[in-house]
C-alpha cells in the first residue's frame, strides 16, 4: 500500500493516468492537465484503516492468536468499501461534469470518458486480497472451513501456477514497456516507479476486464468454446493414461465430416440436416482417434507419434479438397466438386439446415424486435451446483434430484429475461453442444462402469488387466471418445460460422488443438477444470486486443507468455511442498501435537492405509495395534 498507486482517477486513451498515493499526493502523468479531481478524502481514510487491520492481522498471524481472522476480513471489507466510495466520487464528477454547460460538447464527452476509466490500483486490490486470504486462514482453524479447504486442494497447483505466471509477466512488462507520460513534465525515480506500477495493474485489469461486461463476455466465451472441446479431448486422454496431440488432425476431420454433410446432405431433412452435420463432425474426429488408439492397442505404438502424424496427414486432406478445384493423377486432370467458385480456398456455403444459430438467438426472450437473454440456463446451473452438494449425504441420487429441479426451474424461468444491448456476437450453439459434452466427460467417467474400467486402465493397465478389464479395448474407446471431442469443435467454425461464414475454409485455425493441451493441464484434467481454463484464455485472449490498441510494446505476446509459463509451471507440480498438496492425516497431526513427535510406526501405518485407501486407525490405539494393522 505504501509502494504502488492505491487509485486511478482518471486514465486517457494512451493509458496516462492520474496516480492517487495513500499518502494524498497525487501524479498526474495525462495530457489532461488542468482536469477537475474527485473527493478522495473519505476513500483514504478507509485506506488507512485497511493498513491498519492488514497490520493487526499480521501480528495476530504471527502471534497465532485465533482471533487474526475478523482483522484480516475487516482489512478486505474496508478496502472493497475504499473501492466503492472512490467510485462513488468517480461518478458524481462524471455526472457534474455533464452537467456543466460551459464545457465544449466534444471536451465534456473527453472528459466523461476520462474520469470513467479510473478506479482502484494495485495499492486496494492487494490488500483486499490479503485480507480475504488471511481471513480464510484464521477460519482454517475450524473443523468444517478446513474440510471445505481440503476439497479443494486440487486447486493448489494451477492457483500457484497462475500467481507465479502473472508475477513473471508482470517483471516482463516493467521491463519491456516505459513508463507512460503525457504530461511533459521530468518524472523523478519515485515517479517513473510509480508509472511502472500502474502500468502492471492496467495490463492486468485489461486482459481481465472482459468478464465485467456482457458483450466482450460473449467474445471470450466464443474464443472458449473450441478450447472446451480441445481440452477435453486432451484431458480424456490423460485420465486413461494416454497423451493425445491429435486433436488438430482430428479437428479437421470434424470439421470436414460437418461440411460434407451440411453442403451435401439431403435439403429435404430440413433442420433434421444439423444433428446429422454435428454427427458427422463427431464420427469423423472419433475415426481420426481411433486410428492411433488401434495402432497402440495392437502392436504397441505410441500414441503421441501416431497422432503427430496423423496431424499432417489431416492437413494434407484439408488442403488437398478445398485448396483447387482440380488435380492431377497420371496424366489426366480431374475435377473435384468440394471447392467453391473463386480463388479463395473454401467449400460451398452450407444449407440453412445445418446451420447453428447465434447462442443470442437461441436465448432471446424478448418480445417486439428487442433483445433479452433467458434466465433459465442460470438458475438451473446454480441450482445444480448448490442443490447437489446439499443433498449429498441427505438422500440418495443427490445428482439425479438436483438435476430434476434444475431442469424444472429452468423451464419455469426460460420466459425471464434480462435486456441486453449486444449485436454482432459469433458465439453460436456449439457452445451448449461444448458443455453438453462436459456433462458427458464427467457422467461417463466418473458414474458409469466404462468410466471406471477407463481411469483403472490410465492408473496401472497391469493391474486393470489382472482384474478383468481389456487394456486394448479400453485404449481404443478411449482415443475414439477423446477424437469425437476434438471433431465436434469444427461444428463452431463450419457450422456456427464462428469465421463469419458458414463454410469451411483454409484459414480455420485448427492449431487450437494444441491449446488443448495446455487448458487440460490447467484444469487438472477434470471437466470444469477444462471449462474454466477455456474461459481464463479466451478472456485474456480478448482482453489483449484493448491492451495492443494502447501500449506500444506490450502486445499478444504478453498473452503467449502467460499461457507458456502457466503450463511450464503445471508440468513442474513439484514447485509446492508435499505439505501442502498431501498433508498429513489429521488423526497424525492430533498425536503429534500431544506428543510432541509421532512414532515411526504410526507413520509406517498411516502410510499403508493411504496407500490402500482404507479408513486410518484411531490415535487412540496403541504403536503396537497400529503397527499390526499396518502390517495387515
Amino acid at each position: 500500500m505504501l509502494l504502488a498507486p492505491l487509485a486511478t482517477l482518471g486514465r486517457g486513451f494512451s493509458a496516462d493516468a492520474i496516480l492517487l498515493h495513500i499518502s494524498g499526493s497525487v501524479m498526474n502523468l495525462s495530457s489532461s492537465q488542468e482536469a477537475p479531481l474527485p473527493p478522495t478524502g473519505t476513500a483514504l481514510a478507509l485506506a488507512w484503516a485497511t493498513l491498519a487491520s492488514l497490520v493487526a492481522t499480521l501480528v495476530g498471524a504471527v502471534t497465532r492468536q485465533r482471533w487474526f481472522w475478523i482483522t484480516g476480513l475487516l482489512a478486505f471489507a474496508l478496502a472493497v468499501a475504499s473501492v466503492f466510495t472512490l467510485g462513488g466520487a468517480l461518478n458524481e464528477e462524471i455526472n457534474r461534469i455533464s452537467a456543466d454547460t460551459a464545457l465544449r460538447p466534444g471536451a465534456k464527452r473527453q472528459l466523461r470518458n476520462f474520469y470513467s476509466s479510473g478506479g482502484m490500483n494495485l495499492g486496494l486490490f492487494l490488500p483486499a486480497l490479503a485480507g480475504l486470504i488471511a481471513a480464510g486462514a484464521g477460519l482454517s482453524q475450524s473443523a468444517r472451513v478446513w474440510a471445505l479447504f481440503n476439497r479443494l486442494r486440487g486447486l493448489l497447483v494451477p492457483a500457484a501456477a497462475i500467481g507465479l505466471a502473472v508475477l513473471v509477466g508482470a517483471l516482463v512488462v516493467l521491463i519491456v514497456q516505459p513508463a507512460v507520460n503525457e504530461s511533459g513534465l521530468p518524472l523523478t525515480l519515485w515517479n517513473v516507479w510509480m508509472a511502472k506500477a500502474d502500468l502492471v495493474y492496467f495490463v492486468y485489469s485489461t486482459l481481465f476486464a472482459p468478464v465485467t461486461a456482457f458483450g466482450p463476455l460473449l467474445d471470450s466465451l466464443k474464443i472458449a468454446t473450441p478450447l472446451i472441446f480441445t481440452g477435453l479431448s486432451v484431458a480424456f486422454a490423460f485420465r486413461t493414461g494416454l497423451f493425445n496431440i491429435g486433436a488438430p488432425g482430428q479437428l479437421t476431420m470434424g470439421a470436414i465430416g460437418a461440411m460434407l454433410v451440411g453442403v451435401y446432405g439431403p435439403a429435404s431433412l430440413g433442420w433434421g440436416l444439423l444433428p446429422l452435420s454435428v454427427l458427422a463432425a463427431a464420427a469423423g474426429g472419433a475415426l481420426w482417434g481411433a486410428i492411433p488408439g488401434l495402432l497402440k492397442a495392437r502392436f504397441g505404438s505410441s500414441e503421441v507419434i501416431n497422432t503427430i502424424m496423423l496431424n499432417y496427414v489431416a492437413s494434407s486432406i484439408f488442403v488437398f479438397m478445398i485448396g483447387s478445384d482440380s488435380f492431377p493423377f497420371l496424366g489426366r486432370t480431374y475435377t473435384q466438386p468440394f471447392k467453391a467458385e473463386g480463388s479463395n480456398p473454401q467449400s460451398q456455403l452450407l444449407q440453412e439446415g445445418s446451420r447453428l444459430p447465434p447462442l443470442l438467438d437461441i436465448l432471446n426472450v424478448g418480445r417486439d424486435g428487442q433483445t433479452a437473454v433467458s434466465i433459465g440456463l442460470l438458475v438451473a446451473a446454480v441450482v445444480f451446483f448448490v442443490g447437489r452438494p446439499l443433498l449429498r449425504g441427505r438422500v440418495k441420487n443427490a445428482s439425479l434430484i438436483a438435476g430434476a429441479a434444475a431442469i424444472v426451474l429452468a423451464a419455469v424461468t426460460w420466459r425471464v429475461g434480462i435486456p441486453v444491448d449486444v449485436t454482432g456476437s459469433r458465439l453460436n450453439g456449439s457452445f451448449l453442444i461444448a458443455l453438453a459434452c462436459v456433462a458427458l466427460f464427467g457422467t461417463l467417467m466418473w458414474r458409469t462402469a466404462t468410466g471406471y474400467a477407463l481411469r483403472a486402465v490410465g492408473l496401472s493397465p497391469k493391474a486393470a488387466e489382472y482384474g478383468g478389464i481389456s487394456v486394448a479395448r479400453g485404449t481404443i474407446l478411449a482415443m475414439t471418445i477423446a477424437g469425437a471431442f476434438a471433431g465436434l469443435a469444427g461444428t463452431h467454425y463450419v457450422n456456427g460460422g464462428a469465421l463469419n461464414e458458414y463454410r469451411l475454409t483454409l484459414n480455420t485455425p485448427v492449431n487450437v488443438g494444441f491449446d488443448g493441451i495446455a487448458v487440460a493441464l490447467m484444469g487438472q484434467s477434470t471437466p470444469a477444470g477444462v471449462v474454466a481454463s477455456s474461459v481464463l484464455f479466451g478472456t485474456i485472449d480478448t482482453g489483449s486486443i484493448n491492451v495492443q490498441q494502447k501500449l506500444d510494446k506490450v502486445n499478444n505476446d504478453i498473452v503467449t507468455i502467460l499461457k507458456a509459463l502457466i503450463v511450464l509451471f503445471i508440468a513442474a507440480g513439484g514447485f509446492l511442498s508435499r505439505r501442502v498438496t498431501e498433508p498429513p492425516p489429521p488423526q497424525l497431526v492430533a498425536e503429534t501435537d500431544r506428543n510432541g513427535k509421532p512414532e515411526q510406526a504410526q507413520l509406517d501405518a498411516s502410510a499403508a492405509h493411504l496407500e490402500r485407501g482404507t479408513p486410518l486407525p484411531n490415535v487412540a490405539q496403541s504403536s503396537e495395534e497400529i503397527k499390526r494393522e499396518g502390517d495387515k
